[in-house]
C-alpha cells in the first residue's frame, strides 16, 4: 500500500466525519475543516491539482473563522438563538426535527436576495483569475475543471460560515463535478467520497430547511 493510497483513506474517513457533522449543523465541522486540508494539500500537489491544493490554505483560514461565527454573540450582547441539534437527539425526544436551543450559536437563515448578487460576481472572477494562473503558470492539465470547482468552494465554505442553506446547493455543483475530476486524476477514494457528498447535499439541504427557525 503506497503513502498516497493511506492518506486518501484517511481524508476519506476523516471526509465521513466532516458529512455527518456539516449534515448536523454541528460546529465540530470545523475541525474536521483543519484536518482534511493537511491530508488533502500532500495528494492534489502531487496529481497536479493546483488549484484544489492552494485552496486548502484558505480552508484552514474559513475553518478558523467559521468555528467562531458559528458561536458567535449578536452585537447587542444577547446570545443569538441556535437552530440546530444532533439527529440522535431529536429522535429520542420526537419524530420531527424540533431544534433545541443553544443561544451560543449562528442560527441556520436563507441567503439574502441582494448577496447572491455578490456571490455570482465573486464566483466569476474567481473562476477566471484561478484559471487565469493555473494556464500560466502551472502544468495542470485540467485548468477549466480545477478553477471552477475552487472557486465555487471558496464561495460554498463561505456560505457555510454564514450558516445560508443555500450552500448545500452550491456544494451540490462542486461535488458532482471533484467527483468525476477526481476520477480522471486517478484519485479514487476521493473520487467515491465526492460522490457520496452529492448525495449528502441533497439530503442536508432538505434537513437544514426543516431545522430554520420558523418566521
Amino acid at each position: 500500500m503506497t503513502f498516497s493510497l493511506i492518506l486518501q483513506i484517511l481524508g476519506f474517513c476523516v471526509g465521513l466525519l466532516y458529512l455527518w457533522w456539516e449534515y448536523h449543523a454541528d460546529r465540530k465541522v470545523w475541525l474536521a475543516s483543519v484536518v482534511m486540508p493537511a491530508i488533502s494539500m500532500w495528494i492534489y500537489f502531487s496529481k497536479g491539482l493546483y488549484a484544489d491544493f492552494a485552496i486548502n490554505i484558505y480552508y484552514l483560514l474559513i475553518a478558523v473563522y467559521g468555528f467562531i461565527a458559528w458561536s458567535r454573540k449578536s452585537s447587542s450582547g444577547r446570545p443569538t438563538e441556535k437552530s440546530v441539534v444532533t439527529e440522535a437527539k431529536s429522535a429520542s425526544q420526537s419524530p420531527t426535527d424540533k431544534p433545541a436551543e443553544d443561544k451560543d450559536e449562528l442560527k441556520i437563515t436563507r441567503t439574502p436576495f441582494p448577496v447572491w448578487g455578490g456571490i455570482v460576481m465573486a464566483t466569476g472572477l474567481l473562476w477566471a483569475g484561478i484559471w487565469w494562473l493555473l494556464f500560466h503558470f502551472t502544468d495542470s492539465t485540467v485548468p477549466i475543471a480545477d478553477s471552477f470547482t475552487t472557486s465555487l468552494s471558496i464561495i460554498g465554505l463561505w456560505m457555510l460560515a454564514r450558516k445560508y442553506v443555500e450552500q448545500w446547493l452550491i456544494w451540490f455543483i462542486v461535488d458532482i463535478v471533484s467527483a468525476v475530476l477526481y476520477l480522471y486524476k486517478g484519485i479514487p477514494f476521493y473520487a467515491i467520497l465526492y460522490a457520496l457528498y452529492t448525495l449528502i447535499a441533497l439530503l442536508g439541504y432538505r434537513k437544514w430547511l426543516r431545522l430554520m427557525p420558523k418566521p
